[in-house]
């Protein structure tokens, strides 16, 4: 039993059932998002692939005819960006998606592809992060969002994501105080962490398809043309066009960062994409 991005049948339709993710017999990234949050929850490795030990404890038993098809990635072309040239350098459900994205949000050029790529690889862990870890212990929460838990607050708030994101991110960003717990429903989701109720009904009215009511799809869906549209509302690809230099990947990482954490990772990630593309 093995079952990834690619796979096709009956099997994955049981599976995305199972999962509650729209039954198209077709394993793509949605289904793989999916697959790692459940096995995450379940106390399995979540690395997204479907094998014998999450196909048992999820049903119980191997399917009595495993039907698995692996298929490569279709790249769509899109003029003036090389995107095959990232096959084996990043997941195929990563490059599944640049196509519709680019054409989407204005990224013209090899160049603007690189600087936003390794943004999404860094804030993402590879892209491997499609939603924000709010688990702090009351240390933890003291030093990162230590204005939010004065005195001992945060020993009772400590490793509960819920409770952390309400009050975090309640009464902004176009959420509702703590009690509506609308800050933990719009907490940072996809590969650049669109966060607060404001930014989700902002982009659910340019994707089309509404966030705000399932803004799990900006996670398992969206994940790349959200930071995509992070960085089209942000005018970003202005600061791309400026060049390849160190100088300008650290302007870009200003405005993605907020400041230059993880700044000589984003540099290499940079180097590497754009080495790639040229």
């Amino acid at each position: 039993m093995l079952l990834k991005v690619g796979s096709k049948g009956e099997d994955v339709k049981k599976l995305q059932i199972k999962l509650g993710v729209e039954a198209v017999g077709t394993f793509g990234p949605k289904t793989e998002a999916a697959v790692k949050e459940w096995q995450k929850n379940n106390g399995l490795k979540d690395d997204g692939i479907v094998g014998n030990a999450t196909w048992s404890k999820m049903f119980g038993s191997e399917p009595q005819n495993p039907q698995v098809v692996k298929e490569d990635v279709v790249i769509t072309p899109v003029s003036g960006l090389n995107i095959e040239k990232f096959k084996g350098s990043i997941p195929d459900s990563v490059i599944a998606q640049i196509s519709e994205t680019a054409k989407k949000f204005n990224i013209t050029n090899n160049l603007r592809l690189a600087h936003f790529l390794a943004q999404c690889a860094h804030e993402s862990g590879n892209f491997k992060a499609v939603s924000e870890n709010l688990n702090y212990s009351a240390d933890g929460l003291k030093k990162i969002f230590g204005k939010y838990f004065p005195g001992t607050l945060a020993e009772s708030y400590a490793k509960q994501p819920e409770k952390i994101a309400s009050r975090v991110y309640g009464g902004r960003m176009g959420n509702g105080d703590e009690t509506t717990k609308e800050g933990y429903k719009f907490r940072g989701r996809g590969y650049i962490q669109l966060t607060g109720k404001g930014n989700y009904t902002k982009f659910t009215q340019f994707i089309g398809e509404d966030c705000v009511s399932n803004p799990d799809l900006v996670a398992n869906k969206y994940p790349l043309a959200s930071a995509a549209f992070f960085f089209d509302v942000n005018k970003l690809w202005g600061i791309c066009d400026l060049g390849s230099s160190d100088d300008v990947v650290t302007k870009v990482t200003k405005r993605v960062n907020g400041g230059t954490n993880g700044l000589i990772e984003r540099i290499r990630e940079f180097k590497h994409f754009y080495k790639l593309l040229s």
